[in-house]
Order: structure tokens, then sequence, then C-alpha cells
């Protein structure tokens, strides 16, 4: 597989170095710029997949750069725009300028991840191996990389979230204890009176509330425990 080449366009350098090293941890090649104008000299010599854009730039702004971007080269980058300004009418301004998408800072790592799959995917790149993707409705979960979607609107999910989620979709007519779970997930002897699936369980229902609150993903079976909801809730 060819390697996944990101432009990080970000003046602070502790947060550069952050995004590079979680790029790599991640299967790929994070190239730091500290400038706009330093971006796009790296832009007129080589090629990315993706670029991250820090908005609060010393010298050109991070919308000048989009601008020049989007008339130039690189017209065809995905880029998504990061910065601490979190407004709504900021986010609806840079996604009209040419941004595919927007994270506030701080940020999640693992929707930061999730985002850029995304991108990756909807402009035909190759994006780390990826093992089979489970599907509940307009519900998907890649199970290599880990990454959970509603309509293509990727979800900030924990870990054990992620690992719940991936149980439960894998067989969608079983019914799981509580016990069931958290020895799955947990990798421990479930004593019967610990909270910790119940307040995972809650937390992974409010996010995915959040994408689409119409829809019922996970169904309570009272008495017994947890599974993905009947398909006439779909």
């Amino acid at each position: 597989m060819d390697d996944i080449r990101i432009l990080v366009v970000e003046d602070d350098t502790d947060i550069s170095n952050m995004l590079v090293d979680l790029l790599a941890q991640n299967g790929y090649e994070g190239v730091p710029a500290y400038s706009g104008t330093e971006a796009l000299l790296i832009l007129e010599r080589q090629r990315f997949s993706l670029i991250l854009l820090d908005l609060m730039l010393p010298g050109k702004t991070g919308g000048q750069v989009l601008e020049e971007l989007r008339a130039g080269k690189a017209s065809g980058t995905p880029v998504i725009a990061v910065s601490a300004i979190g407004e709504t009418g900021r986010k609806v301004e840079l996604l009209g300028m040419g941004a595919d998408d927007y994270v506030t800072k701080p940020f999640d790592n693992d929707e930061l991840l999730a985002r850029i799959q995304v991108q990756l995917r909807r402009t035909n790149k190759t994006a780390p191996e990826t093992g089979p993707v489970l599907t509940f409705g307009d519900l998907a979960l890649d199970t290599q990389g880990m990454v959970a979607a509603v309509n293509g609107a990727p979800l900030s999910l924990t870990k054990r979230e992620l690992l719940i989620l991936q149980l439960l979709m894998g067989n969608p007519k079983k019914v799981f204890t509580k016990g069931n779970i958290y020895e799955s997930v947990w990798g421990e002897e479930f004593w019967g009176d610990d909270n910790t699936v119940n307040v995972h369980i809650s937390n992974l229902r409010q996010k995915l509330a959040k994408r689409n609150p119409d829809k019922e993903y996970i169904q309570t079976v009272w008495g017994i425990g947890f599974k993905m909801s009947d398909a006439k809730n779909l």
C-alpha cells in the first residue's frame, strides 16, 4: 500500500508534533508546515492525500490559504479545517470556501482520525487496511480501523464503546447480558453488581442519538441484557 501523506499546517510546534505522531501511529505520514506560506510552497512540490489546516496562522490566515488551495493545484485535495473558533457561522463560511470538514480545538483524537478516514474514502484514496465493515441500518463500523459512522458522519467513541458496538453489531439478533459484555470487552470476570456496562451503553446511545435522534440502535431486553434493535425500528 502506498503511504498516505497528510500535510499538517499548524504553527504551534507542540500541537504539530502531536498530530504528526498521531498520524504515524495510525498508518499515515504527516508532513509539518508551520505557516500558510510554507504550506503553499510545499504544495508546489509535493502532493498529499489530505490537508489539516489550522486557521490561526501567522502571516496568511488559514482562510486565505484555503482560497489559494482551491484555486491552485490542490483544488481537489480534501481539507479539514482546525480551529479554536467554534461558531456555527464560521463553520458554514469555511465549508462555503471549500473546506471539506471542520474540527474545533481541543479535538478528540479518535474523532479526528474518523473524520480523516471519511474524507479519504470520499475521495477514493486508500485508507489503512480495513477489515469487514458491519452495518446496521445507517450505522457502519469498520472492524479493523475501528471507526463508526452514522450516514457517513463519524462518531467519537471510546475504545470500549467501539468494542461494545462491535460485539452487538456482530451478532445483531443475540441478547447479551451485562456479564457477556463485560467479560468480552473488559476481559475480566463479571461480579454482577458493576454499573460499568450500563454507563457505557448509556453514553453510546447518547452519541448515536446525536447523529440520528429518530432511530433506536441499541435495545434493552428487560431482565436479560442488550441487543441491536429490531429491524422495524430502523
